[in-house]
Order: structure tokens, then sequence, then C-alpha cells
């Protein structure tokens, strides 16, 4: 069966991680989070997987190329073109990328599957298709219910009682809220929707394919589901999906490594000394990285591979990517370290390099 995950975007809203590696790529504990949705297609017979790429388009094919090590078969469709010699992406949207790759050679020949490449979740695609194909839809929404306080964040689907799809609202206001069933991003479709897609021009789904195809009519259906579903979309929610794994809240990421003590869990050939420095879990170490004697960690808190954390270094509900260097007299609280930028957990960020204090957190691989 065949699947298209798209992953074309540039990310924007959890920059400035993605100014260096596409969202798609972003590590769940030293994991790619669109790895987590490759297992799941073929958990559940989906062996076909066409990915659209654009931004970074080259840090995702490197990664995952034909596929084959992954279970699968993957092949790409890029979206941009050469400039002045140099590769530039130009996303031509959600709809638009599906029509691109049917507009190359007519790929998607039967019911098939699109994901957002940018969301951890633990779905029965199997029950979800054996009901989109019980309805005679063309196209069908999973959604998830929330509550009604949260329908603000989301996109809300409104349905009959039937589940055909009568109208959308975009984040509405919680008092305006028709539905508290969000749209997920997980569609299931059959080739005649295609037929809704115009070719050459940049077309979304949820803006533009979705309210045609209520507009005509089409059978369109939503099927509200309960399954596990962290989106990705802004850095809070990144943060809060790092922290739900550590605490165990997710049951389909095991945390990687092996618990050198209770909460505490390590990747290879980590250096440090137990007894001498202060760590209470849940924590993620990874691969030689170093942490000195008299370092303080305090979990929920993710630290990537190749670091080095100083001797009176505090580490507070943190998540520090590979390669970070905590010189001494850090004191990192609800902090997202990335390359030269310090992000807290409402998205606030500051350049280390341009505030003038890159000395005190820099790359492991400089001569200090």
């Amino acid at each position: 069966m065949k699947a298209m995950i798209l992953a074309a975007g540039k990310g924007t809203r959890v920059r400035p991680i993605t100014y260096t590696m596409p969202k798609p790529m972003m590590p769940i504990l030293q994991k790619p989070v669109m790895e987590f949705l490759l297992e799941l297609l073929r958990k559940h017979g989906f062996n076909q997987i066409m990915i659209n790429v654009s931004h970074l388009a080259k840090e995702i094919e490197s990664y995952f190329r034909d596929g084959q090590r992954f279970g699968v078969q993957i092949a790409y469709s890029f979206e941009g073109r050469i400039i002045d010699g140099k590769l530039v992406g130009e996303a031509v949207g959600s709809a638009g990328g599906i029509r691109r790759v049917q507009d190359f050679f007519p790929f998607f020949d039967d019911t098939f599957v699109v994901l957002c490449g940018d969301a951890l979740i633990d779905l029965d695609l199997t029950a979800a298709l054996k009901w989109h194909k019980s309805e005679g839809s063309i196209a069908t929404i999973i959604t998830k219910t929330v509550l009604q306080k949260e329908v603000s964040h989301y996109g809300v689907v409104v349905t009959d009682n039937d589940g055909r799809i009568k109208a959308f609202q975009e984040k509405p206001k919680i008092e305006e809220a028709l539905s508290t069933n969000i749209n997920t991003g997980i569609y299931i479709f059959e080739p005649e929707v295609l037929e809704y897609i115009p070719s050459g021009v940049e077309y979304d789904i949820g803006s533009q394919l979705f309210p045609k195809l209520v507009e005509v009519g089409a059978p369109f259906y939503a099927i509200p589901m309960d399954f596990e579903w962290v989106d990705i979309g802004k850095v809070p929610d990144y943060w809060r999906a790092i922290r739900d794994v550590l605490l165990g809240r997710i049951k389909n990421v095991q945390i990687p490594g092996e618990q050198i003590a209770p909460g505490i869990y390590a990747g290879l050939n980590v250096a440090i000394d137990l007894n001498k420095a202060d760590i209470t879990g849940p924590v993620y170490i990874g691969s030689m990285t170093k942490i000195e004697d008299g370092a303080k960690i305090v979990g929920p808190t993710m630290i990537g591979s190749n670091c080095w954390i100083c001797n009176d270094v505090i580490v507070d509900n943190s998540v520090i990517f590979e390669w970070s260097r905590l010189g001494s007299g850090v004191n990192l609280v609800d902090k997202l370290v990335f390359g030269r930028y310090c992000v807290d957990k409402t998205g606030e960020t500051v350049d280390l390099q341009a505030a003038a204090l890159d000395w005190l957190i820099t790359d492991a691989r400089q001569d200090m």
C-alpha cells in the first residue's frame, strides 16, 4: 500500500532549530520524528512511501535514502529549482505536492494515506482504513477530540451525525467552536480526490482542497479516534514531546540507551561519575558526552551526544542538543540549547553570539 509524508515545509514556528534542520528530522531522544511515522506505516502494511521535500531536502534524503533499512521503499519529490548554482526550495503546498507526484507519473492508483512529517502518533491505521472504505468516502480526516478550552489552538472539523463533513473552523474562539474534534493532519484519500487539485499551482489541503470538497458535496468524512498525537508545531510543543517521552507518557517511544541508575539513561561511553555528579531523573545523556564532577542535572532533561557539561553547571528541565559545551557557571532552567541559540519554553530565543554570551555556551568541538 502507498502513503505520502509531507515534509517540504520550512518549519518557521520551530526556528531556530529549523535554520539547519528540517522539522521532520527533529530528534525525539536521538531519533528523527519522521522515523516513527515510517515505523507506523510499515506496521500497518504501507510499504511504498512518497516524501515531498524542499527546505533542507538533502538532510532528509541522506538519512532515509531508499528506505531499505526501515523496511519500506521511499521515493522523493523535490519542490524547488536551481538558482545561481544552488538548490532553492519552493514548496507548492500540501495538496500541490501530491498533484506534482501524480503529474510526473500516476503513483496514487488506490487508497492512500497522507501524513504530516512532524507529529508523533500511535494510530490504528488499519481500523481507520476499514472505516473509510465502509463509508464510501473519497477523503477522510482522522480527528481527535480535545477539551473545549483547547479548541482555539487547532483547526476544528464540523460534521453531521453520520460523520460527513459540513464545515471547518480555524482556531475558533472557545465560545464559538461548533465542535471539539480537531484536524490531526492525518488523511485517507482515494485517487479520485486528485481531480479536485489543479496542476502547476500552489495548493493547500486544509484551506483549499477540503473547502472545495464540501462545496461540491463530495463524499467527505471525518472519523474521531482515540490515539496518541503529539503535534510538534512550535518550540513549546517540541519541548512537551521530549518531556512526555522521558516521563513515560508516550507509550510507543522508548527511552534509548542503558539505564545506569534509576531514571538515568545513557548512550555509549558517557563519561560520568554518578557519585560526584548530582543527577535527578528522568534524564537522558547521549553517547560520548562528558559530565564533570559537581554538575547538577534535574529531569526531565535530555542532553545530546558529544556534549561537555562543566563542573558547576546546573541543567534543570531542559533540552541540550548535541555538541554543546556548557561552561562553568551556566545555569539553565527551562531552556533549549541549539548551537548558538538558547530558547525558553515559550519559544523566546536568545542569539548567544549576538548577546556576547557565546563564551558560556559553545560548540564542544571548539578549542578552549
